[in-house]
């Protein structure tokens, strides 16, 4: 008998969220893999549900206001679920024949209570079917997840490959040993509406920076053959007639003349027409001029550059992987290739343990004087990274013990050097001058 998967993202549960090309890569890849060995795979994902979507497909994701954990009770925002209405995710579940295994997976460590309420629900419904619980939250706060999350399986770490093989083990369905040489595109054709798709060419990060999970999620730094890359990219251009794709990597143009550069270069040699995003942010380091050229006439429509500060001293002290020099450099070169102030978006860190409130508008400064936009970035405490045991001794929260307190929205790490009403204020001035 084929066993049958059930997939689920769950919902985001947050005082903000917005879709800035969300899909749950993963979960994707784990059911491409699954479906060629002859599983029988559904997908649902519920933050597939907008309420307003732009050009490039992005937009604002729908919500319903709930009420607060008791751990965010004095915090004085509305908090929402974002995703489907909890009847259209009972009548999807209530038309399936029953699975034989449901793995859910998970995203940022404070958006759990969406994750726990899904696996409730999926429990209820299907009282004799185990629930796997992976992703970001079940790897960085296993303990949490185990103790709390109601999954029978807590799965930490590992890739794609290694699920399958203990999704294959569970259900007793044996795969060939050969089926794991290669991962397939993921399987983005279960979504009934696609107006965009995501793309990973590496895995891992080189740099080391002190606030950042990807060191924990992904262990070593890889790429892809940037000439399967460019076959994935006309399949969904081509085949599925997708003009809009994010790329997810943390490290798009590290050594760009062994993958950035041929890659774009054959994106531009067969004129594939699409629109592409760098939400992740880009290493600034490695925009030349020629990198600069080829990113504005091979499409990159959404370009994020990852700054953080201008604060020299603080560059070093998170990871060292740009200075103010390059910085100048990279806004030159992009400028010179085509680009406006308002497409150059650079990513300011706010809140950091310890930082100050004028060294924030000294960045914001900074960056205008080059002829960049700043966007602000809140801190968000990640468990197992460099910057987390800091981050303990300047949080009013008890960010170790409860992941709810970890979000970004509440300014964890706020100080009489840094205020919630400063930033505040900043954001203001921020969005006056933007006018």
């Amino acid at each position: 008998m084929i066993p049958h998967i059930l997939l689920i993202n769950p919902w985001i549960t947050d005082f903000a969220a917005y879709n800035f090309w969300i899909k749950p890569l993963g979960l994707l890849y784990i059911a491409g893999l699954l479906r060629e060995n002859g599983f029988r795979v559904t997908l649902i994902d519920c933050l597939d549900f907008y309420s307003k979507t732009k050009k490039f497909g992005d937009g604002n994701i729908f919500k319903t206001k709930i009420e607060k954990p008791l751990s965010l009770k004095s915090i004085p925002r509305n908090y929402c679920q974002y995703g489907i209405p909890e009847e259209m995710l009972l009548k999807r579940l209530s038309n399936l024949d029953e699975p034989d295994l449901i793995c859910v997976t998970s995203g940022m460590t404070y958006w759990y209570p969406g994750v726990f309420k899904l696996i409730e629900i999926t429990k209820k419904f299907y009282k004799n079917v185990q629930v796997i619980l992976g992703g970001i939250y079940a790897t960085l706060c296993y303990d949490h997840a185990k103790r709390y999350s109601g999954a029978d399986i807590v799965y930490k770490g590992g890739n794609e490959l290694d699920a399958v093989k203990l999704i294959s083990k569970l259900t007793q369905f044996r795969i060939p040993h050969s089926a794991f040489r290669n991962i397939n595109y993921p399987a983005f054709d279960l979504y009934p509406h696609l107006g965009y798709v995501c793309i990973t060419t590496t895995r891992g990060c080189p740099f080391r920076c002190t606030y950042c999970a990807s060191p924990i999620l992904s262990k070593s730094f890889a790429r892809r053959d940037p000439f399967k890359v460019i076959e994935e990219i006309e399949h969904w251009t081509t085949n599925c007639r997708i003009n809009n794709i994010a790329f997810y990597d943390d490290a798009l143009l590290v050594d760009p003349s062994r993958h950035f550069i041929p890659m774009i270069k054959e994106v531009i040699k067969r004129s594939i027409r699409c629109n592409f995003h760098t939400p992740n942010a880009l290493h600034i380091r490695e925009i030349d001029d020629e990198v600069a050229t080829l990113l504005y006439q091979g499409q990159f429509k959404t370009i994020r550059l990852g700054f953080e500060t201008s604060n020299e001293k603080a560059q070093v002290e998170t990871g060292g992987k740009v200075d103010n020099h390059e910085f100048r450099r990279a806004i030159k070169n992009l400028k010179r290739a085509g680009y406006s102030r308002d497409e150059l978006g650079v990513y300011i860190m706010v809140g950091l343990p310890g930082q100050r409130v004028g060294e924030v508008e000294e960045s914001i400064a900074f960056v205008r004087e080059t002829g960049a936009k700043p966007i602000l970035v809140e801190y968000s405490p990640i468990p197992q990274t460099p910057f987390f045991e800091k981050a303990k001794r300047f949080s009013q929260f008890d960010i170790e013990k409860e992941p709810l307190f970890q979000n970004n929205s509440i300014f964890p790490c706020q100080w009489d050097g840094f205020t919630l009403s400063d930033f505040r204020r900043l954001k203001e001035k921020i969005k006056r001058e933007e006018i």
